[in-house]
């Protein structure tokens, strides 16, 4: 065996009525390496690392996907030393538990000499996960749209225009997946699922041609943010300082909290300030990043 050092962007995803099939990935890392040890141990840095201590159970993905690899291959799992930089904050829907569940698999099946395919490896992340909306562009970068179901997927990269500019807006808040979705209704209107049929398909062709009109029209949803918003304190006069600034719109970014603006290159410095303000004006202090779109996805150091 050899040392292996994994790189996975974070990733945003649903992107306003992209729900639980669209995705896209961001130039912020988290990075895994494995070292082969007499017995496996995990270790934590990074800026967004905060003290976090995990163990070697069922809770730590890292090392569930780890194992998951090796059992789909039917081999035993080597003793490793995992070392992980963290910079993807927790739990703040930037897809951290994807970065960790790809790390897991693609560290795994380098350090087994590569038996899996990238599709493989796809539908397993995917089987983790419960989604694909994240772990499919955590994996090949860019914006992605998954439709499938039972290990059967279809995955498409959707062309992202380059005038077209992320900004995270990521509070000093967490909030979980599981409670994000409990808030979900099992059953919508029929005109609330047209609704987000009709947007999704206006969104693919706005992220393409990166046409104003079109993004600020697209980005609506009537699926999952409605019930999610007021979990997010603040949400309303976030989004308002963001458009005001001159945001194409703005939308929860996965789960939530952290919310995602789109803006033009020229204005995405106001927006960001913007929602700085907002929130500091509602007692919440954020972090707020002027991203890119990451085009390469995981990557072998």
């Amino acid at each position: 065996m050899k040392e292996v050092i994994v790189r996975v962007p974070a990733t945003t995803a649903n992107i306003g009525p992209g729900f639980d099939c669209l995705g896209a990935a961001l130039t912020l890392y988290n990075q895994f390496k494995f070292t082969p040890a007499e017995k496996t141990t995990i270790e934590l840095t990074g800026s967004e690392s905060g003290g976090l201590s995990l163990g070697l159970g069922s809770d730590n993905l890292l090392y569930k996907s780890f194992l998951k690899l090796y059992d789909y291959i039917d081999h035993f799992p080597p003793a490793v030393k995992m070392e992980v930089e963290i910079n993807v904050p927790l739990a703040r829907g930037l897809g951290s538990s994807a970065t960790a569940i790809v790390g897991g698999l693609v560290g795994a099946n380098s350090l087994a000499k590569n038996p899996l395919t990238t599709k493989e490896i796809r539908d397993l992340a995917i089987s983790l996960e419960g989604h694909p909306d994240n772990v499919v562009p955590a994996l090949f970068g860019n914006c992605q749209l998954s439709v499938g179901s039972r290990g059967s997927w279809q995955v498409s990269s959707i062309p992202w225009h380059s005038e077209i500019v992320p900004v995270l807006a990521i509070p000093d808040f967490q909030l979980s997946t599981e409670k994000a979705r409990s808030v979900l209704p099992l059953e919508v209107p029929r005109q609330d699922a047209i609704f987000n049929m009709a947007h999704l398909g206006l969104l693919l062709r706005a992220l393409e041609t990166g046409n104003p009109d079109w993004l600020r029209t697209s980005l609506q949803d009537r699926l999952h943010q409605p019930y999610r918003l007021p979990l997010i304190s603040g949400y309303s006069s976030v989004s308002l300082a963001a458009l005001e600034a001159g945001a194409y719109g703005l939308v929860i970014s996965g789960a939530g909290p952290t919310l995602l603006a789109l803006s033009s290159p020229d204005l995405s410095p106001d927006v960001a300030s913007a929602i700085t303000q907002a929130w500091q004006k509602e007692g919440i202090q954020s972090k707020v990043l002027i991203l890119e779109l990451d085009r390469e996805g995981t990557q072998i150091i």
